[in-house]
């Protein structure tokens, strides 16, 4: 991880300035290719950025011209905060195959290679003595499988879940929606403190950053995108752990949930998620354990290969082409599993007319995954070739590597990968 002298000027001024979400970032780097250039430009230059007017350029102009470096490398002292930068060997490989990963990581404790093995745990801030118990015994024994536990830091179920891994002795990452210099909910002062010794509290917004309502919508899509996949312990019709399971779907996560009294209020999202069968229904950490060993492929689709932009910031260290971690290292009984056979597969035609054979891959893979998987279709693969295969950098690539393996579709042979 990176120092504060260490992350460059231009990426503090990028998560300092006023306007720029993760995808007007996101928006900023495609267009101009660097922190620094986006820094460099002038507000004419800012409103040709899709979703940029002039007025939105003109503030963003302002915002960036008076950010301080200086004063935030301050403050990262001061709370002894590390960072990572996206395309950073040591950048989380899940959170950077997601479709828009933060620039900048704030990290208070340590970042780690076996945190690749993750689960959110996740659920309301109201909830009952039955959630909060049911979130410190998944957590808690999970752990001690060697999984880390992904929490928000909130409280309720998030607390719960935070607590039960400290107590079981495990890994836990706490990923905020305010700055790391705050302290919310203020209660937790002490809890995170602990987390931040014995495993790691991230964030994405700048160190004194309050702890805002519209934070915690886009903080709730790096839960999800740090993790193999999302439990929901307990979670009423509206509640924002909702969210967390969508995101998750929409990356291509595992999504599982708990049920509860068939009356209570706080489980309806639970009921409702397993209901529409959006989210497998688990009663124990071994359904856990089992959902991540597994992938249900009998359902297929054609698989799409549309482009896709991944930010590589020219001041960051270049990503290792190291190799996953091996989900054998779960603790107890948990071994990786091959997938269940599929029905059938079908050719489907190229674009030239011709057919291209193995070319369905799992609906529940997001797009990535899917090229991957196709790419795979004839041979073992060197992370060299599946980086051109599939036009995406390796960071990228290995973070789905990850999540795939871990489910049985991939194995590694030697350097390469091949199908299991």
């Amino acid at each position: 991880m990176r120092s504060a002298e260490q992350v460059p000027d231009a990426v503090l001024r990028l998560g300092l300035s006023e306007g720029l979400g993760p995808l007007l970032r996101k928006r900023c780097l495609a267009y101009f290719g660097s922190p620094e250039a986006v820094c460099a430009a002038d507000a004419a230059q800012l409103s040709q950025v899709q979703g940029i007017g002039r007025g939105k350029a003109e503030k963003i102009y302002r915002s960036l011209q008076v950010a301080d470096p200086d004063s935030e490398r301050e403050e990262m002292h001061r709370y002894r905060a590390s960072a990572v930068v996206l395309g950073d060997a040591d950048y989380p490989r899940l959170l950077a195959a997601i479709p828009d990963p933060p620039l900048l990581l704030y990290v208070r404790g340590e970042l780690r290679e076996e945190d690749s093995l993750s689960l959110a745990v996740v659920g309301s801030r109201r909830c009952t003595a039955y959630g909060r118990e049911q979130a410190g015994r998944f957590a808690g024994q999970l752990s001690e499988r060697g999984l880390t536990i992904i929490s928000g830091g909130a409280r309720g179920i998030d607390t719960a879940a935070h607590q039960g891994v400290l107590r079981a002795g495990g890994r836990t990452i706490a990923v905020l929606g305010c700055g790391l210099a705050r302290t919310y909910p203020p209660e937790n002062g002490e809890l995170f403190d602990e987390i931040a010794e014995r495993g790691a509290m991230v964030s994405e917004l700048p160190m004194r950053f309050p702890p805002l309502a519209g934070n915690f919508l886009p903080r709730n899509r790096l839960i999800a995108g740090l993790s193999l996949a999302v439990l929901v312990i307990e979670a009423a019709r509206r509640s924002g752990a909702l969210s967390t399971a969508r995101q998750a779907l929409d990356m291509g996560r595992e999504v599982c949930a708990l049920p509860g009294r068939v009356d209570s209020p706080a489980s309806e999202g639970c009921h409702q998620l397993i209901a529409r069968a959006t989210a497998a229904l688990v009663t124990g950490p071994p359904d856990v354990l089992q959902l991540l060993k597994s992938s249900s492929l009998s359902l297929f689709t054609p698989t799409t290969t549309p482009t896709s932009f991944t930010p590589t910031p020219t001041t960051a260290t270049p990503a290792t082409n190291s190799p996953a971690p091996d989900a054998s290292t779960f603790k107890g009984n948990f071994t990786p599993g091959a997938a269940d056979s599929p029905e059938g597969e079908a050719a489907v035609t190229g674009p030239g007319g011709e057919a291209d054979g193995e070319l369905f891959s799992p609906v529940h893979l997001n797009e990535l995954q899917k090229r991957i998987y196709v790419a795979l279709s004839d041979d073992a693969r060197s992370l060299a070739e599946l980086q051109r295969l599939t036009g995406s950098g390796a960071a990228a690539v290995m973070g789905e590597l990850t999540v795939m393996e871990v489910r049985g579709l991939v194995r590694r042979q030697g350097s390469s990968f091949v199908r299991t």
